[in-house]
């Protein structure tokens, strides 16, 4: 049976208050939950409680405590990717999205094949 290790957050530089207006101000949802997860357990609730209300995982949150207490709240942000593979939608395909959005749902997915078909792309 192995022991279980608590993290603590160990930054005390911000509050949970602090946090949670952060969270309010961040246009990034995901680093907002985030921020809303840690306020959670800086007010005393346990890691899986705090986790579970905030639509996460309990390591999941461990891992953002990590960041947290590294970089503090820059460090909940996602890293940007650099070196992925390209888009692949044309620039006619993704200017011809927003009209494939209009309609009902089996006109939607008419549409959407015949512009895969199209673009040479599948759906």
């Amino acid at each position: 049976m192995g022991v279980a290790m608590v993290v603590r957050v160990t930054r005390l530089d911000v509050t949970a208050e602090d946090m949670r207006r952060e969270a309010a101000r961040s246009k990034d949802s995901s680093a907002s939950r985030r921020m809303l997860a840690l306020a959670l357990v800086l007010e005393g609730k346990s890691r899986a409680e705090a986790a579970e209300s905030c639509g996460m995982d309990r390591q999941t949150l461990r891992d953002w405590v990590y960041r947290f207490n590294e970089l503090g709240l820059a460090g909940l942000t996602n890293k940007p990717h650099s070196g992925g593979p390209q888009a692949r939608l044309t620039g006619s395909f993704v200017g011809g999205s927003s009209i494939l959005l209009q309609g009902s749902r089996n006109d939607f997915r008419y549409r959407c094949r015949r512009a895969a078909s199209a673009a040479s792309c599948t759906v």
